[in-house]
């Protein structure tokens, strides 16, 4: 029954389960608990509380892991009222949350642009006893983040440095974000540097939003080293930062640096977005203001200024 929810074939997997139903045998939490989690899997939500509702009417009471489940579709299919709902209802069960659960809802409130919910809630998790792992450190500090709480964000971090924390580098990426968010350049930098201290290795998060941030504040050369350094390391870059180099350059008329990323362009794994073929259409067309430069390009980009 797993192999079949994780394939997507729930309506099979829920046939078998009323069948072992009406031969008298009795299911497990564990198979009532996988075919819940496949229904949530395919945001089939209403479908994933009525297998709770039979789990309960044969006498199989839901656990933590039901609970988790069921909470986290409905986080994920941006139904958090939904979710808070389950997740009081599985206090009051007296079904202790695990970090996982915590993390799901914060996760949720927080995407949900529900800020104070989400501190509160992880006050909550705190004064409850709840482990509070790296895992959900980084969904704080991102949230706050994302929420515009930056300062918070920063406040919590150097607490949590002064505890020795051991950072992973998903919250140094958050962090060095946020720095330069709030205009800390240097701290930023500080903390790039910090990664291979700490004998971390930069991945292609940290590299895309160095050159993300050191193309916004107008840093060109640097944005190029940056990318020099991601490409040596072996990280590939994805088709977003690409699009948004492409984009910076040619807004500040590096046409020819410009060029050298766009001959990155294979169409396949990386192709130009939207908001990329319109600025070039809008430059190099026959009233655009770069129309005499498009021969800076690569030979087969000429057809956007109509030259053959």
């Amino acid at each position: 029954m797993n192999n079949l929810c994780k394939e997507g074939r729930v309506n099979n997997a829920h046939d078998i389960l009323n069948l072992v139903i009406d031969i008298g045998e009795r299911p497990d939490v564990i198979t009532f608990s996988s075919l819940i989690d496949g229904y949530c899997l395919v945001g089939k939500m209403e479908e994933a509380c009525r297998v709770l509702d039979t789990m309960v009417s044969v006498g199989i009471e839901p656990n933590v892991i039901t609970y988790n489940t069921l909470v986290n579709g409905y986080c994920r299919s941006g139904r958090i009222d939904d979710g808070l709902i389950l997740f009081r209802e599985m206090l009051g069960n007296r079904i202790k949350p695990t970090t996982a659960t915590y993390d799901v809802v914060l996760d949720g409130l927080f995407r949900a642009q529900r800020s104070v919910s989400a501190k509160n809630m992880f006050r909550e998790m705190i004064e409850s006893g709840t482990t509070v792992e790296i895992s959900t450190y980084s969904i704080v500090l991102a949230g706050l983040c994302r929420n515009n709480c930056t300062d918070e964000a920063i406040v919590l971090f150097h607490k949590l440095g002064a505890m020795n924390m051991k950072f992973d580098i998903t919250i140094l990426n958050i962090m060095i974000n946020a720095m330069y968010k709030v205009r800390r350049r240097e701290e930023a930098k500080d903390l790039l540097a910090a990664i291979s201290a700490s004998g971390l290795v930069p991945n292609a998060s940290t590299y895309g939003i160095m050159i993300d941030n050191l193309l916004k504040e107008g840093s060109v050369q640097e944005a190029e080293n940056m990318f020099s350094s991601m490409e040596k390391s072996g990280c590939s870059p994805s088709s977003r930062l690409l699009n948004n180099i492409i984009r910076s350059l040619l807004e500040k008329g590096e046409i020819v640096k410009a060029g050298f990323y766009m001959s990155k362009v294979d169409g396949k794994i990386i192709s130009f977005e939207a908001s990329t073929i319109s600025l070039l259409m809008r430059l190099f067309s026959s009233k655009g203001v770069y129309r005499e430069d498009i021969k800076l390009l690569p030979a087969k980009y000429h057809f956007f200024g109509g030259v053959g």
